[in-house]
């Protein structure tokens, strides 16, 4: 009789855990159908980058982005909110329209840089000049500057190809590649000294030339990719900065430097909004068994508005808003509590993110895990351990539940060195909590849209974004349930060969609370 009570113990025992795998291959089974058959992620890249745009912190879209989100994850069910954490320059772009008028009538290509001044209700139209061919110290630079007034001016190194590296490896010869190449490096090298001659840099140059009466600054800061450049931010506080693509940008410099005095007309319109206050959207699936402890869904919001940020990182934030839109569906009731956060000013130095693990020290003392995506459209290639003694023991038995056609894709890297910068995970790891990088493909992203004016909705590649959706839902649903708290020891880093000392473990950075002002 007693044989006969233990055999049917352990018969449910075993009845319990094959139920129990049941269940969980029938959630992961859940995800991947609901991502290959009913995927809302070119619903909400069309809804957030061709109705919302760009996504500017301290602008009215990024603010536009937030009520969008916290709408969407609440008609999922999902809780969400808009969290303050700071204020910044607030700042709207209106209307850019660039001509030159002489010697011949052209439409340019540009735009206005973020944060520039405007031109007012009336169009300004001056003629366009370089800077000073023969500058010989800072004295001679100064007694060159009162010819800027009234005047617009390049500033700029004219480049001297437009055609990227890849295209002339293809092409050239091996002797044209060779010579081009090395006569850029010649004139790159030139332009630095003539700067470092001035006594400006590019960044405080454009507040000289104000001072000195010019009416704009004019930039072109090339990407090397056909017609793509990076559209940053202006340093003006009174006069509009331009950025031009590089073909109208060298006509424009070749017409000045052969005495040609063009002229362009220029309407640069944008909104001075004072300061605003600035947020992260974050949303909340309660934990029933943990709720205390947290996996984190982790992705910045904001982007540069040279376009619409569609691969930094529209991609990057719908993948983790349609994860926790399937987990939702599917995993109701989360062992641990999982958050979502999408988070403002990553650009301009993880702020969204730092001032979140400042702000919920509670929070990230208790984090099993943080999965992060930030790098552009391409399916997910690499994960690394970021320093973790034993991530091995846990990222391999999450991964291992993740879908051959997904997981395939992933090469590992454990224990890794700690992440010290870059993208938000790295806000989490200085604090100690385990927190990982889901490294994309590359599609071009550096040189064509990495902060450029083609990141746009045509670059997503749909297929490699609902790979991502899949892997993080797996990673997430896996690190709730699983029934050990994912381990924080630390490798002991090595001695750093540069300076013959002790490398230390990244430390929390406070954000800038008060941005866009000086």
């Amino acid at each position: 009789m007693k044989k006969l009570s233990g055999l049917f113990t352990l018969c449910l025992l075993l009845s319990a855990h094959f139920s129990f795998a049941q269940s969980k291959d029938e959630v992961i089974q859940n995800i991947v159908k609901e991502v290959e058959q009913n995927s809302k992620l070119e619903e909400l890249a069309h809804q957030l980058l061709d109705s919302i745009g760009p996504r500017l912190v301290g602008t009215p879209q990024m603010n536009n982005a937030h009520n969008w989100a916290v709408k969407k994850f609440e008609s999922w069910g999902i809780p969400a909110e808009k969290q303050k954490w700071g204020e910044w320059r607030g700042w709207e772009r209106g209307v850019t329209h660039i001509d030159m008028v002489e010697p011949r009538l052209q439409t340019l290509e540009g735009r206005q840089l973020a944060w520039s001044p405007s031109t007012g209700k009336k169009p300004v139209t001056a003629e366009v000049i370089t800077l000073s061919e023969t500058v010989s110290d800072s004295m001679a630079f100064q007694r060159w500057l009162p010819q800027v007034k009234g005047k617009f001016v390049l500033i700029s190194m004219q480049e001297p190809t437009g055609r990227p590296d890849y295209n002339w490896e293809e092409y050239a010869t091996e002797a044209s590649f060779e010579k081009m190449k090395r006569e850029r490096s010649e004139q790159s090298e030139a332009w630095r000294d003539k700067f470092s001659t001035m006594g400006y840099t590019s960044r405080t140059l454009p507040a000289a030339l104000e001072k000195a009466g010019a009416v704009g600054v004019i930039t072109s800061n090339w990407s090397e990719g056909f017609g793509v450049n990076k559209v940053f931010g202006a340093y003006t506080k009174e006069v509009p900065t331009l950025d031009l693509a590089l073909e109208d940008y060298g006509m424009l410099y070749r017409l000045a430097e052969n005495g040609s005095k063009p002229k362009i007309k220029v309407t640069a319109q944008s909104k001075e909004l004072g300061m605003v206050p600035t947020f992260n959207t974050i949303a909340t699936i309660k934990g029933t068994e943990l709720p205390e402890e947290y996996v984190v869904l982790s992705a910045h919001f904001d982007s540069w508005d040279g376009a619409t940020g569609a691969t930094d990182n529209g991609t990057g934030t719908i993948v983790m808003m349609e994860a926790a839109r399937i987990l939702k569906e599917y995993y109701p009731n989360p062992k641990r509590t999982i958050i979502i956060g999408l988070w403002g000013s990553e650009e301009q130095g993880l702020n969204g993110s730092r001032a979140f693990v400042e702000d919920h020290p509670e929070i990230v003392e208790n984090i099993q895990a943080v999965f992060n995506q930030d790098n552009g459209t391409g399916r997910v290639v690499r994960i690394t351990g970021n320093g973790f003694l034993h991530a091995y023991d846990y990222l391999e038995d999450w991964l291992s539940k993740v879908p051959d056609t997904v997981a395939d894709h992933v090469q590992t890297t454990f224990p890794g060195r700690p992440g010290r910068g870059g993208s938000d995970y790295a806000s989490f790891l200085a604090a100690g909590a385990p927190a990982f990088n889901l490294t994309a493909l590359d599609w071009a992203y550096w040189n064509y849209t990495w902060h450029t004016n083609r990141d746009t909705y045509d670059k997503i590649v749909f297929d490699d974004v609902r790979n991502n959706v899949i892997l993080t839902a797996v990673l997430t649903y896996m690190a709730s349930e699983d029934d050990e708290k994912a381990s924080r020891e630390q490798i002991k880093l090595p001695i750093n060969t540069r300076t013959g000392e002790q490398e230390t473990w990244p430390e929390p950075r406070s954000p800038n609370r008060r941005g866009g002002v000086e």
